[in-house]
C-alpha cells in the first residue's frame, strides 16, 4: 500500500508568501526560502511552491529563485506558475525542480501534456485542477488563478489529461481554498473515481481529521497551506495523529523535545 504524503503548499507572490480565502484577499505571511527550510525540519514529504500572479502577468517561471528553493530543500519539489512551453518544463527541472505543476497551459494546449510526458516522464507532470461548484453537485474547472470558467466538468478534464500522460492530479477546491473548513470531498471523490493515477486534495483543510476524510476519499497525498500558517498544527503532527487512525504515512517519528514546532 502506498504511503500518504503530507504537503504544504506555498503561495508565492512577488518576493513573499501569501494566503487568500477563496483565491482572493491575499495575505502576505512570510518569506518563500525561510519557510522552505522550516518544512524541511517538520518531516514533511514535498513541497508544493506555486508562483500565482506568473501566468496572469505574462511571465515565464522564475528560474534563478526556483534554483534557491531547490538548493534549500532536501524534499521532492513540484514548482508551477508561468509554465506554457515544453522548454519552460525543461528548465524547472534543471533548476531543482523535481515535477511541474501545469494549469492554464493545459486548457490551451493538451498536447504540452503529452510532449512533457514523453520527453521528461509522467512522473514529472502534475496537472493543477481548481474547481467551483457553479450548480448544486455540479462542478466546473476554472483557470488563471481561478478568474476564468472553462465550461468543463472536473471529472472529465482530469480523464482527459490522464489520459495524455499526466502523472498525477492537484486538485483544488476554489470555495473551500483558506477557509479551513475541510477538503470538498464531493468534488474529490469525483475526480478520483475518474482517474487511477495519483490525486493530492487541496483547498480547505483546518484538521488532521480533514486529512483523514480526504484519504478514506481516495487521496493519495493532502496538501495544505492555511493550517500551518495560522494555527499550532504541523506536519508531524498530522502524519502522527494519520498513523493514529490507521493510515500509513512516511516518517513517522514519535514526538519529542527536538520537534522543531
Amino acid at each position: 500500500m502506498l504511503k500518504v504524503r503530507v504537503i504544504p503548499t506555498l503561495l508565492w507572490k512577488d518576493v513573499g508568501l501569501v494566503k487568500g480565502i477563496g483565491f482572493e484577499s491575499w495575505r502576505r505571511v512570510g518569506t518563500l526560502l525561510p519557510a522552505v527550510k522550516v518544512y524541511n525540519l517538520r518531516e514533511v514529504d514535498e513541497l508544493i511552491v506555486l508562483d500565482i500572479t506568473a501566468t496572469r502577468e505574462g511571465r515565464a517561471p522564475d528560474l534563478e529563485m526556483v534554483r534557491e528553493i531547490a538548493s534549500a530543500s532536501f524534499v521532492p519539489l513540484t514548482v508551477g506558475g508561468g509554465i506554457s512551453a515544453t522548454e519552460h518544463i525543461r528548465e524547472l527541472l534543471r533548476a531543482g525542480a523535481d515535477k511541474v505543476a501545469i494549469n492554464t497551459a493545459a486548457y490551451d494546449d493538451p498536447e504540452l501534456i503529452r510532449g512533457a510526458a514523453q520527453h521528461f516522464g509522467s512522473q514529472c507532470v502534475v496537472v493543477s485542477i481548481d474547481a467551483k461548484e457553479v450548480a448544486p453537485g455540479r462542478y466546473e474547472c476554472f483557470r488563471e488563478s481561478g478568474t476564468v470558467a472553462t465550461g468543463i466538468a472536473p471529472a472529465e478534464w482530469a480523464a482527459r489529461v490522464e489520459s495524455l500522460g499526466a502523472g498525477e492530479l492537484l486538485i483544488t477546491s476554489i470555495e473551500r481554498d483558506g477557509t479551513m473548513k475541510g477538503y470538498d470531498l464531493e468534488l474529490l471523490r469525483s475526480v478520483v473515481q475518474a482517474v487511477s493515477i495519483p490525486v493530492i486534495a487541496a483547498g480547505g483543510a483546518g484538521s488532521y481529521e480533514d486529512f483523514c476524510l480526504a484519504v478514506k476519499t481516495g487521496a493519495s497525498g493532502v496538501a495544505a497551506a492555511s493550517i500551518y500558517h495560522f494555527t499550532q498544527q504541523t506536519p508531524l503532527e498530522a502524519k502522527q495523529y494519520m498513523a493514529g487512525q490507521g493510515i500509513a504515512v512516511r516518517n513517522r517519528y514519535e514526538a519529542s523535545s527536538s520537534d522543531p514546532r
